[in-house]
């Protein structure tokens, strides 16, 4: 059984000779480009390049070496040093942090930089060329129903690497082919690049064409959009903000790193203190439509599966969220699947009902789903 696109990675992957990669010591210039390429190549997720260390890519889920010989630092750090602009080198230095997007082949990457024991660090995520549509993702029907709403806040979480993007990717690409809306996403940096159908999307880069996911929400209101998606919400002016643009009649995606659905919520809350808590609440729970958590499984047949926890917003839940009985949201996401309500446990279970996994992967992340 093929496992559904861009999250498993349709491919058995077989070990073969390691490109001539050279670490410390090699006369000419680093080619930095072809550890790219061999990402390309071996249809890898990711593709790490740390000073003083073996270069090595992640397929389906496993790390793999492509050298012997580890890479030497200022070799390295003159080869990211072409990738970028001199104002993105500059801030780099400053800030020793810096996200950007890249190009190899018509493939793009979403590149972090970073620093690690005074050695430079490249982390590069392969963001796939089209946009997967929702059964290629494996949606429940629950999910692509969420798809018609007109309004409120719809939450995508799980840990790095688990798809959330891919995930609302799928989610705005099936609003641009089904109705005329107006898109704008802040994102750092651009993943996937939306070509307007039904729908006029804006997508605008933090760094490069707003300084901050705080500083484009504070506009984007007044740019008449139906659709926003904001790529992490991460401090409280931008969790404001959105529950702000969600209250105020537009449809808003967003992203946590957090495993389950109320944790989600319990972040959210976290971010404030004192009396603000209880507005937020008050917010939160008359907004949010959805919490989808999902995480990413090994797939039987090669690859990866996506297993999703899905909550709905009825009633029950806003009471919980406005009452902050957040620790009984597991309960009701237990008892609502008549809302279309997913358990985590329920979403591995179908998933080895339909072959897609083990049932040692299933018993494992069954178990653990049931302790978060």
């Amino acid at each position: 059984m093929p496992c559904p696109l861009d999250y498993q990675r349709q491919i058995i992957f077989t070990p073969t000779q390691p490109p001539p990669f050279k670490g410390g010591g090699e006369e000419k210039p680093m080619n930095i480009e072809s550890y790219f390429k061999e990402a390309i190549k071996q249809d890898a997720s990711d593709l790490h390049l740390v000073g003083g260390e073996l270069p090595r890519l992640r397929v389906e889920g496993e790390l793999k070496e492509l050298s012997d010989k580890p890479l030497n630092n200022k070799e390295l750090e003159t080869a990211i040093y072409t990738l970028i602009s001199k104002a993105q080198q500059d801030r780099y230095e400053e800030d020793k942090e810096l996200d950007f997007s890249y190009s190899v082949d018509q493939t793009r990457f979403r590149v972090n930089l970073h620093q690690q024991e005074e050695n430079i660090g490249l982390a590069a995520r392969l963001i796939p060329k089209t946009i997967p549509k929702p059964e290629d993702l494996h949606f429940e029907p629950t999910l692509s129903e969420l798809t018609k709403l007109m309004d409120g806040l719809i939450l995508v979480t799980g840990p790095t690497g688990c798809g959330k993007s891919t995930t609302i990717a799928s989610l705005i690409e099936e609003i641009n082919k089904s109705r005329q809306a107006h898109i704008v996403t802040v994102e750092d940096p651009i993943e996937f690049l939306f070509e307007d159908k039904k729908s006029l999307i804006e997508q605008r880069e933090v760094g490069t064409d707003t300084k901050s996911f705080a500083n484009a929400l504070k506009y984007v209101l007044r740019q008449d959009p139906n659709v926003i998606f904001v790529g992490e919400m991460r401090d409280p002016e931008t969790i404001s903000t959105v529950l702000t643009a969600a209250e105020t009649g537009h449809l808003v995606f967003s992203t946590l790193h957090t495993p389950s659905a109320a944790e989600a919520v319990e972040r959210i809350v976290d971010v404030f203190e004192g009396g603000r808590q209880k507005q937020v609440l008050i917010q939160l729970s008359s907004v949010l439509r959805a919490v989808v958590a999902q995480q990413l499984l090994p797939a039987k047949d090669g690859g990866r599966v996506p297993a999703r926890e899905i909550l709905i917003n009825n009633s029950a839940v806003s009471n919980l969220i406005r009452e902050n009985n957040i620790n009984q949201i597991k309960s009701s996401i237990q008892t609502g699947a008549k809302d279309g309500m997913v358990t985590m446990e329920n979403s591995i279970k179908q998933l080895l009902k339909e072959g897609w996994i083990t049932e040692d992967t299933a018993e494992k992340r069954a178990g653990k789903a049931r302790r978060v």
